[in-house]
This record gives C-alpha cells, sequence and structure tokens, in this order.
C-alpha cells in the first residue's frame, strides 16, 4: 500500500497514538503519577507536573510525524486536547502553547507551520472550556469531536495559507481523513484517566466498608471500654487490615497491643517512641515506610494516627508492618476513617460511662436522702409504741430492718415486683404508726404480675402521695396502690385524695428542670424514661393525683 495513502497514514498515526496510550498507562501505575491523577482538586506543583507530561507527550507525537509533502502529520492534538479535558484550562492552554511553538519553530515557513500554531492553542483552549462545562461522564466524546473540528479548522487554514493553492490541496486530500480520524485516540486516553479516577472510587467503597466491617464487629467492645476490650479491639483491626501489630495508646502509655511483638509491650507500659510522642503532641500523623531507625529492627512500615476527642488529642492508634512500603494511600485513608471511628465510640463510651455513673450517684443520693430523714420519725414511732404495744413495736423493728436492708443493697438492676412491694409495705406501716388514722393504705395487686422492675420506683411515689398529698390536706386521706395485668403490660398506679399535685410540678417533671433538691418524683420519672422510654404520667383526680407507669411483661433485663 501506498505511504501516502490516507488508510496507511491513518494506521501509522493509530499507532503513534496507541504509543502514547500506552506510555500514559505505564505512567497511571507510577504511585507518584497515579496519585495525581486520582486528585480532584489540584496543586500548582500538580498541574506543572501534568503539563509537563501533556506537553513533552505533545513535542514527542510531533517528532514522531509522517512526512507528507513537506507536512507532518502527527497526533499533537491528541496530546494536547487530552490534557486539557482532564485538567482545566490551565494545562490545555500552556500545552497548546508549548507543542504550537515548537511545532512552528521546528519548520519555520513550512506550509503547515503556521496552521499547526494556530490551532495547537485553539486546541487547548477548547479543551479548557470542555473541561468546565462539561459533565465528567461526557468530556471523552466531546473531546473527539472537538479534536476532529481543530483538525478540520488546521485543513481550512493550510488551504487559505498555502501557496500556491494548488499544494496545500494536494496535502489536504492526503492528511485530512486520517489526522480528523486519528482523533478517536482523544476519547481512548481520556478514559483511561478517568478508569484511573474510577479505580481510586472503587478502592475508596472497598475501604469505607472494611471500616464499616471493622466498626460492627468492634462495636461490642465499646461498651466497657478497658484493657480487655481494647485488645479486642486491636485484635480486630489486626486481623481485617492483615497489620502485622496494632497497638491503641493514651497520651502516655500504652493500652492495648496485639500482633507481632506482643510479648514486649505490657499494658501501662510507657510509649517510647518518640514518633508516637510527637504525634500526640501535634496531632498530625506520622508514616515511616521504610524506618530503619526504628528502636525495633523488625518495624520496617509504620503510621500513627491521634485520636481525638473534641478536638484534644487523647491517644494514638498505632499500625504496624515488619516489611517496608506497606503504607499506601488506601491504607493511609482506612487508618484514619478507622481512628475517627474509635475516637467517635471512645468518646461515646465514656458518656455512657459517665452517665451511668451519675445514675447510680443519683440513686445513691436518693438512699442518702431517704434514709436519714425517715429513720429519725421511725425511731420514734418505734418508742412510742415499746410501752403501750410492744408487739406492735417488735413487728415495726422487722419492718424498719427490712426497709433498710433493702436500701443498703440497692444497685441498678432490674428486681422481682413482689421484693419492691415488699420494701413498700414496710415504708407504709411504719408510716401509718406515725400518723395513725389519718393515714389509710389499700393494696390493688393482681397475682402473677410476672415483670421485672428498677429497685425504688414504687416507694417514692407512696412517698410523695404521702407526704405531698395527704398530710397537706386536713383530715383523714387515702393512697391507692395498684399493680394490675393488663395483656402483655403491667400498670402501675399511686393513687392518693390528698390536696393534689400542683400543676407547675407537673410541668418540671415533663421538661425535666425539676430543682435539684427534689429529686424524688423527677429521678423515677427519668429513669423509667430512660430504660423504657416512657416516664410516669400523671393527672389531678377528683381528689387527690394519680401517677402512673407502665411495663411491658416482655421488658426484662
Amino acid at each position: 500500500m501506498d505511504p501516502t495513502h490516507p488508510l496507511a497514514i491513518f494506521l501509522q498515526l493509530f499507532e503513534r497514538g496507541s504509543l502514547l496510550l500506552m506510555c500514559l498507562f505505564v505512567l497511571t501505575r507510577i504511585p507518584r503519577f497515579k496519585a495525581v491523577f486520582q486528585k480532584e482538586e489540584y496543586r500548582p506543583q500538580d498541574l506543572v507536573t501534568v503539563t509537563a507530561v501533556f506537553g513533552l507527550f505533545a513535542i514527542f507525537g510531533t517528532y514522531m510525524g509522517i512526512s507528507v509533502e513537506g507536512s507532518l502529520v502527527n497526533v499533537r492534538i491528541v496530546a494536547i486536547m487530552s490534557g486539557g479535558l482532564l485538567f482545566g484550562p490551565w494545562v490545555g492552554i500552556v500545552t497548546g502553547i508549548i507543542a504550537g511553538v515548537h511545532r512552528y519553530l521546528i519548520d519555520i515557513g513550512g506550509v503547515t507551520a503556521l496552521p499547526c500554531l494556530i490551532t495547537s492553542i485553539v486546541a487547548g483552549g477548547v479543551s479548557g472550556v470542555i473541561h468546565l462545562r462539561v459533565a465528567k461522564r461526557k468530556r471523552w466524546l466531546y473531546g473527539i469531536i472537538a479534536g476532529m473540528l481543530c483538525e478540520a479548522l488546521t485543513m481550512l487554514l493550510i488551504l487559505w495559507m498555502a501557496e500556491p493553492y494548488e499544494l496545500g490541496l494536494d496535502i489536504v486530500s492526503k492528511i485530512a481523513a486520517p489526522m480528523i480520524l486519528a482523533q478517536v485516540m482523544i476519547g481512548l486516553i481520556v478514559m483511561l484517566v478517568q478508569s484511573v479516577e474510577e479505580e481510586k472510587e472503587n478502592v475508596a467503597a472497598k475501604q469505607a466498608k472494611l471500616a464499616l466491617d471493622i466498626a460492627n464487629e468492634t462495636l461490642p467492645y465499646f461498651r466497657q471500654v478497658d484493657s480487655v476490650s481494647l485488645l479486642r479491639i486491636c485484635e480486630i483491626i489486626e486481623r481485617k487490615i492483615g497489620a502485622d501489630a496494632v497497638a491503641i495508646t493514651d497520651t502516655s502509655h500504652i493500652l492495648a497491643y496485639s500482633g507481632f511483638g506482643q510479648e514486649r509491650y505490657n499494658i501501662g507500659h510507657e510509649i517510647m517512641t518518640e514518633e508516637t510522642k510527637q504525634s500526640i503532641r501535634s496531632g498530625s500523623i506520622t508514616i515511616r515506610n521504610n524506618d530503619a531507625d526504628h528502636r525495633n529492627e523488625w518495624i520496617k512500615s509504620m503510621i500513627i494516627i491521634p485520636l481525638q476527642e473534641k478536638g484534644v488529642v487523647t491517644g494514638a492508634l498505632k499500625i504496624y508492618y515488619r516489611h517496608a512500603h506497606q503504607i499506601t494511600y488506601s491504607l493511609r485513608e482506612l487508618a484514619v476513617g478507622l481512628s475517627q471511628i474509635i475516637s467517635t465510640l471512645m468518646e461515646v463510651s465514656r458518656v455512657e460511662q459517665i452517665k451511668a455513673m451519675a445514675d447510680k450517684a443519683e440513686i445513691k443520693a436518693l438512699q442518702t436522702k431517704i434514709s436519714p430523714h425517715f429513720l429519725f420519725n421511725a425511731l420514734n414511732a418505734i418508742a412510742s409504741s415499746i410501752r403501750l404495744d410492744p408487739d406492735k413495736a417488735r413487728e415495726l423493728i422487722i419492718n424498719l430492718s427490712g426497709y433498710l436492708r433493702y436500701n443498703l443493697e440497692l444497685n441498678d438492676e432490674l428486681i422481682e415486683v413482689h421484693r419492691e412491694l415488699q420494701q413498700v409495705k414496710d415504708y407504709v406501716e411504719i408510716e401509718k404508726a406515725r400518723f395513725g388514722n389519718r393515714l389509710q393504705v389499700e393494696y390493688d395487686i393482681d397475682d402473677e404480675t410476672d415483670v421485672k422492675i428498677p429497685s425504688l420506683i414504687i416507694q417514692p411515689l407512696v412517698e410523695n402521695a404521702i407526704v405531698h398529698g395527704i398530710l397537706k390536706d386536713k383530715g383523714k386521706g387515702i393512697v391507692t396502690i395498684r399493680v394490675k395485668n393488663e395483656g402483655d403490660q403491667v400498670r402501675f398506679e399511686i393513687a392518693d385524695t390528698g390536696v393534689g399535685i400542683d400543676p407547675s410540678v407537673m410541668e418540671h417533671i415533663q421538661s425535666g428542670s425539676m430543682p435539684s433538691n427534689k429529686i424524688g418524683l423527677s429521678n423515677v420519672h427519668e429513669r423509667l424514661k430512660l430504660i423504657y422510654g416512657e416516664g410516669v404520667n400523671i393527672r389531678r383526680a377528683d381528689k387527690g393525683t394519680v401517677i402512673g407507669f407502665t411495663v411491658g411483661k416482655g421488658q426484662r433485663e
């Protein structure tokens, strides 16, 4: 086949374009260049790098050109358009100027020198506009069309500027079709680089799934953060990411260490490495990919990520490898994600532990409030009964003993209803001894109330009914304690015939703004709401107040 035949020229152009494509593919496998291609925002030095790459490609394309009637048939426009489409106008225009000026200088006065200079710059500008205004998924198509139009413009300029006109016509008739068709290579190059970007997204998706899997598996161990649970967390991370060792520290000591060399590190061992101390001080990530100076010669790669709670560094997550260059970009991003998850879960765990301690402290505060207040009056009632009714005094002593024993054994576990009711009965008997016929207590309790409730829930409500209901009214009063089966629920109600609750107290209870020195009723409401999702409900009756709550029979500890 005649080498100047359009088909032969096209095949040679396609061959040269394929060479550019191959070179670009090799670059995308080199980590330094691959990282640049995968970025969404580019620093000036990144733009300089890719401009140099595509500028060299364009110059290389010119030198590989095929000489036809004094013109150079080449893939220069392919390189220029690809650079601008992928990286924006800065790269496209600068690459176009570099390649166009180079093309002009190597053939000053040539028939196609000036047209090639003009269309090289135009191609750079057009590719930049496409980058800014066309969706990424369509740039390859717009690039092919724009590249063909730019080459068509080159042909028109050759016809216009060539002297004699016949020479220009002869050149265009031979090179126009293959050069225009060769712009298909633009689409292939753009799709190749975009596939590298998609590869990043796929890796990110896999890393995100891995991070979520790790978070899901470690979540149970954050309920009670201690050395044992932290060790299990390290073991899970080590296994999931294939690390040789994983450690978690606070700001000065090792909290957990799993993996190779574990025997050297005891829990509570002081942090030895300066890298860890520096990361904690600065709050920045430390990466060593070929660490020959580390105190442990077996560690060749490591990443140290500070753990933060509310912006304050509280420790570090450390990942170790026994071979060099193991800390890849994807592993770094995964490690950062894990550190954020661990920081968040540790913070939540700490808050939950503080809350649990506060709840226990509140129960103890309630005990302290009740016991001294109640004990003095109970002893007085017993003393008054000793001479008049020794048997009654003996019963009251048993009641007081049972009441105090129950209070001293209080914890945050759920208990059987009958135990709570026995404590209430002990309390009621002492109060009835104090107030005589002013107080009457009635029980309406169903059998087989198969449910557990928090301790010290009913007695504060009964005390509230007596002290703030009955005793503030003149004459006699009745307190009714109801425990009723209602299908799959048990309904508890404390009703009194006293003065009735102040509406402002009801508002304070519902809003959680009860004064701290009045914690009895508020404590019951908040504890029930925390455990069951709903606290007490209060209503005023025709005479007095009714306070109740409902517990599902399946809601057990």
